[in-house]
């Protein structure tokens, strides 16, 4: 790819071009998928009919998403099942310590990674873990889904969902709640563990973390860093 000296490259074409062009000189393409994510720049963008957000509420980044859309310009060159475990179960085909994947996709980035983990999937677990909790309390009972889902938000934070989803609306100026796709609903979940640590008492906060980390490490072996 050439660039036109007048017109350089944006970071974006930059990441891409380094992605495909490292693959070929004979890199592992996690490596260089990884360090594409760090010269990528822009928080959201559309490709075609589809929206990509990366970063939610301007600091939490979920590299998942952003693997996707790079592994989309060079899905000829990596091998299916490797790409699938990746980006699907979250499952790398290099284990690589939490020091070199925080310098391969860079400082900010992993912090903003670091929201992510525990602002969205640590938050979306907890919410699971709570469920299944009453589930098990109340075997006996008749409970529908969304009284089983009031009764987890109720103990988590103190509200049933329809009270918290409100007040998201409220302070997030949202207008069709009622059809929430998937990034809205990650800017929920994000917005509820922000709203957790702004209400709940310390000792509780803790707790409900701890439960849900457990969970993660049970059921997939993956560490504090959700790596």
């Amino acid at each position: 790819m050439k660039t036109d000296s007048k017109h350089p490259a944006q970071p974006e074409e930059q990441a891409i071009r380094h992605l495909r062009d490292s693959i070929i000189a004979g890199k592992h393409w996690y490596i260089a998928l990884l360090e594409a994510v760090n010269i990528w720049q822009i928080p959201e963008e559309k490709v075609g009919k589809r929206k990509y957000k990366y970063v939610i509420d301007g600091d939490a980044f979920d590299w998942l998403l952003l693997s996707e859309r790079l592994c989309r310009t060079v899905d000829e060159m990596i091998p299916e099942d490797e790409k699938h475990s990746l980006l699907f179960n979250g499952e790398p085909p290099l284990q690589i310590d939490t020091g070199k994947f925080k310098e391969l996709i860079g400082e900010q980035k992993y912090l903003q990674h670091l929201n992510y983990f525990y602002g969205i999937t640590v938050e979306e677990v907890l919410l699971q873990v709570v469920e299944d909790e009453v589930r098990k309390e109340r075997s006996l009972d008749y409970l529908t889904e969304e009284s089983i889902t009031n009764e987890a938000y109720r103990r988590i934070y103190d509200l049933t969902q329809p009270q918290m989803l409100a007040l998201f609306k409220r302070e997030k100026s949202h207008h069709r709640l009622d059809e929430m796709d998937i990034t809205t609903l990650k800017e929920f979940t994000y917005w509820s563990f922000k709203y957790r640590l702004r209400t709940c008492d310390k000792a509780r906060i803790a707790s409900d973390t701890k439960k849900a980390l457990t969970w993660i490490k049970q059921k997939t072996g993956k560490n504090a860093q959700g790596l």
